[in-house]
């Protein structure tokens, strides 16, 4: 994914503008599946996607994980790869459903997951089990702050492929993913899907929605980022410089607010506040 570009404009820019893109297949899709070949064919990766399941079952179900039952899992033929099996599965769980494992019985070894996502509280929609797809919506606003603060179609859907997530697939805990990421976030307004402006063919682009500005910010997503690749928010100089400019100008555009001049106090503001544009 390329670094944000200083033309791109603001990720919540536009957030009205265009049409809603269409139902059917988009060309992403297609695109998206070979990249993950080699990874179905990992059976470590593929282990870990069972793992994963297994999770989500106990997390829905409400019920203890016992470490007994994730070696189970992972079968004698992988136990040496146990580490690195559970490893890649708790990062999963932690960037697309937002939860963390956490120990809750070291003398049993048992485990429990917890949510660490509250974006926009119970409005943001659940899956099939009930699980929280505010994970998945920050991995979305993830791709595209990092692509320049709007990502294409094609982009997005490689991406997720790469999650076990395609257009046009049920997925057993997301449902359609076509219709949650082009009309239920949409509706919600945390996604802005519109056509690509002059674009023949048609295409369309994913840009942050008024309700993502709103409820997180582009250091808590670029946090996750930096996070989920063991790094320090800093490593990435573009983004982080991007984030610090923003929140410089927004902390102006309050003092601003609280401390008008003689003329503004005395006079009707003509100017709308333009804090709405930036996170």
């Amino acid at each position: 994914m390329a670094p944000s570009s200083p033309d791109a404009g603001p990720s919540c820019a536009g957030s009205d503008e265009g049409a809603q893109g269409p139902e059917e297949e988009s060309a992403g899709a297609s695109r998206a599946a070979p990249a993950t070949q080699s990874t179905r064919k990992d059976p470590l990766a593929r282990k870990a996607r069972i793992l994963v399941e297994f999770l989500l079952e106990k997390y829905t179900k409400k019920e203890p994980i016992m470490q007994n039952a994730l070696m189970k899992i992972v079968s004698r033929k992988y136990r040496q790869h146990f580490p690195e099996i559970l490893s890649t599965g708790c990062e999963r769980l932690e960037l697309v459903f937002g939860l963390e494992m956490k120990e809750v019985d070291r003398s049993r070894n048992i485990y429990t997951l917890i949510s660490k996502l509250n974006l926009g509280g119970n409005d943001c929609p659940s899956g099939e089990g009930g699980l929280p797809k505010s994970g998945l919506l920050m991995v979305l606003l993830g791709v595209i702050f990092m692509n320049g603060n709007r990502a294409t179609e094609e982009e997005i859907w490689e991406f997720l492929s790469m999650l076990g997530i395609y257009a046009g697939r049920r997925h057993w805990i997301f449902g359609e993913p076509r219709r949650l990421i082009t009309k239920d976030l949409v509706q919600k307004e945390y996604l802005n899907y519109r056509q690509v402006p002059n674009s023949d063919p048609l295409r369309y682009e994913f840009l942050w929605g008024p309700r993502a500005c709103a409820d997180t910010s582009k250091m808590k997503v670029l946090e996750g980022l930096a996070k989920f690749h063991g790094r320090l928010p800093s490593s990435f100089p573009d983004l982080y410089d991007e984030v610090r400019r923003e929140q410089a100008e927004r902390a102006g555009l309050r003092g601003a607010a609280r401390a008008p001049t003689m003329a503004e106090a005395c006079a009707p503001s003509k100017a709308k506040s333009r804090s709405s544009s930036h996170i």
